[in-house]
């Protein structure tokens, strides 16, 4: 199949509702925040492994559909592997043919690498790829309000931690478990942990999916087709008590066309686009209102309190907005 031949833009809505998006290890795995206006934060690499994942479980893990970045794997195994398969061993020191050789064999065969782009220096080395497509780091519309809950766990996994004179050694068997257990007072086989949540939030995510990078990985119109399902239908099979109920609210996509009534010229432009992405991706939302945007986002009237549930939202899309060369995919 061809590569794809047009530049594209999309404006991704997705919320959550009493979980945590996105955590941040650097703060206790509380939900990540700009700290100056306490608008909610998502990384980029948060919604690449849930594409990921969608990808693996929609298509098998089979090439050429298979997934290069995978939970708990060494990214060199299937390095070595592309030199085997490309070129007939796993040199020592790869020349620029082998690694050529070797990159377009990744291609090939992964989809993460002929969308995201991989490096793939490590190991054999079968170089770098800037993929076509990106994704910005997702900010929420209104700001959210982190919350640290307690929470009790009515088993407790370490018995004794030198209580009661007796330390719990490795290698225990289940009888030696069980003695310690029945000395234990009873009070003390429960723990407290914490559990951090937003009540809600609306997040906004800005992509790019550029045709001439496309060129480099062989990116191609049935694997866009796979990333728009992907990213509608991902949160579906995502779910884990500390998401709580996270949802694509929009998928809003931005097709460069062209205008020339030349053909060839025609190809140039939609490859090229016809508009500058902040044209297209800049919304206004409640507080922050920018004229003549293609996409608005308003409370709806008479909500007094924050945002508990989308409904709460009013999302208008002016398609009339569009510049010259430009259509609007909605999903």
């Amino acid at each position: 199949m061809s590569n794809i031949q047009n530049r594209y833009e999309f404006l991704y809505l997705f919320d959550c509702e009493n979980g945590n998006p996105n955590g941040d290890p650097d703060a206790g795995n509380a939900p990540r925040i700009d700290p100056e206006d306490m608008h909610g934060m998502v990384s980029d690499v948060a919604p690449k492994r849930r594409v990921r994942n969608y990808v693996q479980a929609a298509r098998g893990n089979e090439s050429p559909f298979a997934i290069f970045v995978e939970h708990s794997t060494n990214l060199n195994r299937p390095i070595a592997l592309a030199h085997e398969q490309a070129n007939g061993e796993v040199p020592v020191k790869a020349t620029k043919d082998k690694v050529r050789n070797a990159r377009a064999w990744m291609c090939g065969n992964f989809y993460d690498v002929r969308t995201f782009g991989a490096v793939m220096s490590t190991g054999a080395n079968a170089g770098q790829l800037r993929g076509p497509v990106q994704f910005s780091f997702s900010r929420s519309v209104d700001p959210i309000m982190p919350m640290d809950l307690g929470i009790t766990r009515v088993a407790d996994a370490n018995l004794t931690k030198k209580k009661h004179g007796v330390e719990e050694k490795d290698g225990m068997g289940s009888e030696e478990l069980m003695s310690l257990e029945n000395q234990a007072p009873e009070d003390t086989l429960r723990t407290m942990g914490r559990k951090s949540i937003i009540p809600y939030g609306l997040y906004a995510m800005k992509g790019f999916v550029s045709a001439n990078l496309a060129e480099g990985t062989g990116f191609s119109d049935r694997d866009l087709e796979l990333l728009w399902d992907a990213l509608c239908n991902m949160w579906d099979h995502d779910r884990s008590a500390s998401k709580g109920m996270m949802s694509c609210r929009g998928l809003y996509v931005f097709k460069h066309v062209g205008t020339d009534s030349d053909p060839n010229q025609r190809v140039r432009q939609a490859k090229l686009g016809c508009a500058p992405a902040h044209r297209l991706l800049d919304f206004s939302t409640p507080s922050r209102r920018i004229e003549n945007t293609i996409v608005e986002i308003k409370h709806r009237e008479g909500l007094v309190t924050s945002p508990r549930l989308f409904s709460d939202y009013d999302v208008q899309v002016h398609e009339d907005r569009l510049p010259a060369g430009v259509e609007l995919i909605r999903f």
